[in-house]
């Protein structure tokens, strides 16, 4: 091999990588109304140089990809939008009705409704090969909190009465005269006795 004919080698093999690899990715079509030939049976496309549509081939991930390409042509955040809140966030809004709004900030009592929203929402994103996390999780999530959790106290972060903290800043204030006037008197006799 030559020294002329190493570089273009190397440029081919890291041109073909650079195909390669951004033929195996999802994220063109995560905001892009793009239309995926059909499925194979795994679930994905049969070639590399197609992008697959679908998270694995799992009945409940077929069904949310066929929505997805009758109505929307493929995932789109569109789709998962739509999906979102038929499948999880309605579940999480008539679960929380049937509690009393007393009972919302009791963690044992929203628990498992949380991570079962929580899990609902990951697994439709996986399905549509959408990360997750992603905005539209998160600005669901922010929607719940502040319509369900925004008076729930935070004992972590809330601050002690008024009676504590009036007596923690003045027990210093009213030592410092005393300290001093201490000081003061064994200053006067020499020797530091009274």
């Amino acid at each position: 091999m030559t020294a002329t004919s190493f570089p273009p080698m190397i440029s081919g093999c890291f041109i073909t990588l650079l195909i390669w690899a951004g033929c195996s990715t999802v994220v063109c079509l995560v905001n892009e109304k793009i239309t995926a030939p059909p499925a194979t049976p795994t679930g994905y496309f049969s070639t590399v140089t197609e992008v697959a549509t679908c998270g694995n081939n799992s009945d409940t991930c077929g069904i949310y990809c066929r929505i997805c390409d009758t109505h929307y042509h493929g995932p789109t955040m569109d789709c998962l939008s739509t999906l979102l809140q038929i499948q999880c966030i309605t579940k999480f809004y008539d679960a929380m009705a049937s509690l009393n709004s007393t009972e919302w900030c009791t963690w044992s009592n929203v628990g498992g409704l949380y991570s079962n929203l929580s899990l609902c929402t990951e697994e439709i994103s996986d399905c549509l090969m959408i990360p997750w996390p992603n905005p539209l999780v998160e600005q669901t999530f922010v929607e719940i909190h502040s319509s369900h959790f925004k008076d729930c106290p935070s004992q972590e972060l809330s601050d002690p009465p008024p009676v504590i903290v009036f007596a923690l800043v003045m027990t210093p204030i009213c030592l410092i005269p005393v300290m001093v006037s201490l000081v003061v008197l064994k200053t006067k006799n020499g020797d530091g006795r009274p």
